[in-house]
C-alpha cells in the first residue's frame, strides 16, 4: 500500500542535523598536560523512514561545521540500512582533508546516529542488531584529576566504590613530585580490595615512568595508562616489557582510524588497547578495533561515552571494560533521557529501548548551545 513504511532496505537517508554545545565543567580539571574548565559535546540526529537516529561526539565545534557543510551531504539519499556504505563514502570525502582529528571525530558522530537510526527502523536495541556476546560492559571510575584537593580525591574515588564499582582511575603527571602521595591517597581511600588504575597522559619521560610503575606497584596499581606519549611505540613497548608483573600499560584513546590501532598492536606496545567510538570512526570504527584486538589476542577498553560504548561494547569478544569518565556522566545524564547508571560495576543495556536507548532532551541543552 502506498502509505506503508519502507521495508528494511532501500530506506533513504532524509536529512541530517547537527547541533553543539559547551557544558561547564563542575570544577577546575586537569591531567598530566592538559587543563579545562568545559566540555563540548557535539550532536548529530539522522531522519529516515519515519525515524530518528542519535549519535554524538565529544570534539570541537569544527566538528560540527564539517559535519553541517560535507557530511549531511555525502550520506543523504544514501540507505540507512547500509551503514558501512555510508562509512566508506565519509571517508572518502574527506580524502584532502587528512583522516585523523576533526574529520574522524566528525565522521564518528554521523556513523554512530546512523547505527541507531538502523536500530531504530528495525525497532531493536543496537545490541541486538550488533549481535550481543553479553548483557553488560564492566566499568571503572574515571577522575581524579590533577587540580582536585585530596580530600576530593577520596571523596569521588571513595564514593564510586561504596556505590559498587570495583575499579576507579586517577590522573597523574603534572607535578610528579606528588604522584607518589595522590596515589597513597587514593588507595586509603578506596580500600585493599578495589582495582587502582593511573594514567600520566604521556607526562612521563621512559625512565621516570619505569621509576614510578615500580613505586605504584606496590600500592597496587594495575594500571598504567599512558605513561609516555602514545606516539612513542618504542617507549610503550619498553614499559610494557619492564613493568612489574600484574600491571598493564594501556592506550591507545587517539587512534583516529584502523591504521593508528595497528601501529600500537604490531608493536606490541600496550597490554590492552583502548578505543573511542567518538573519535576513531564510530560504532564502525570501533567494532573495527575489536576485530583487530581479537586477531591480536589483545582486550580493548572503551575510553569515555560511556552510554554509547555500551551497546557496542556488549557486542564484542575481547572487550575488558569501559570507562565511566566523570565529565560524561554528567552531560550524558543531563542531555539525554535513557544515559546509563552502573548497577554492580557494570552498564547495562536496555534490550526494551529501541537503538542505542537514548533521547535528546533538547530543552535541557538549550542553555549549553554554541
Amino acid at each position: 500500500m502506498a502509505n506503508e513504511r519502507p521495508g528494511p532496505s532501500g530506506v533513504p537517508i532524509e536529512r541530517v542535523e547537527v547541533s553543539a554545545y559547551k557544558v561547564p565543567t563542575d570544577a577546575p580539571e586537569s591531567d598530566g598536560t592538559y587543563e579545562w574548565d568545559s566540555t563540548t559535546i557535539v550532536v548529530v540526529e539522522t531522519y529516515a523512514g519515519g525515524r530518528k537516529g542519535l549519535g554524538y561526539s565529544y570534539a570541537d565545534t569544527s566538528t560540527a561545521t564539517l559535519v553541517r557543510d560535507m557530511l549531511a551531504g555525502v550520506v543523504k539519499g544514501r540507505d540507512a540500512m547500509g551503514v558501512p556504505g555510508s562509512y566508506a563514502a565519509m571517508w572518502a570525502a574527506v580524502r584532502n582533508l587528512g583522516r585523523p582529528g576533526i574529520a574522524s571525530m566528525a565522521i564518528s558522530a554521523v556513523d554512530s546516529a546512523l547505527w541507531d537510526l538502523k536500530a531504530r527502523l528495525l525497532d531493536v536495541a543496537l545490541v541486538t542488531l550488533l549481535g550481543a556476546v553479553r548483557d553488560s560492559a564492566p566499568v571503572y571510575g574515571s577522575g581524579g584529576f590533577t587540580s582536585y584537593s585530596p580530600e576530593q580525591l577520596r571523596d569521588q574515588l571513595g564514593g564510586w566504590v561504596a556505590a559498587g564499582i570495583p575499579r576507579v582511575k586517577m590522573k597523574i603527571g603534572r607535578h610528579p613530585e606528588d604522584d607518589l602521595a595522590r596515589v597513597r591517597v587514593a588507595r586509603g581511600a578506596i580500600g585493599r580490595d578495589a582495582e587502582l588504575f593511573v594514567d600520566a597522559n604521556g607526562a612521563y619521560s621512559r625512565k621516570q615512568a619505569l621509576a614510578m610503575a615500580e613505586a605504584f606497584a606496590d600500592l597496587g596499581v594495575t594500571w598504567f595508562e599512558e605513561p609516555v606519549s602514545s606516539d612513542d611505540l618504542e617507549g610503550l613497548r619498553l614499559l610494557r616489557d619492564r613493568a612489574p608483573a600484574g600491571m598493564d600499560i594501556a592506550a591507545g584513546e587517539y587512534g583516529y582510524d584502523l591504521f593508528d590501532f595497528r601501529r600500537w598492536l604490531d608493536a606490541g606496545a600496550v597490554d590492552v588497547l583502548q578505543a573511542d567510538a567518538t573519535r576513531c570512526g564510530g560504532i564502525t570504527g570501533y567494532l573495527g578495533a575489536g576485530v583487530l584486538c581479537e586477531a591480536s589476542g589483545i582486550p580493548l577498553s572503551a575510553h569515555c561515552a560511556p552510554s554509547l560504548h555500551s551497546h557496542p561494547s556488549c557486542a564484542m569478544a575481547r572487550f575488558r571494560h569501559l570507562e565511566y569518565f566523570h565529565d560524561h556522566d554528567r552531560i550524558e545524564h543531563l542531555f539525554f533521557d535513557g544515559a546509563l547508571t552502573p548497577i554492580d560495576g557494570a552498564l547495562r543495556p536496555d534490550p526494551g529501548r529501541p537503538g542505542n536507548g537514548l533521547e535528546f532532551q533538547r530543552q535541557d541543552a538549550a542553555k549549553y548551545a554554541i
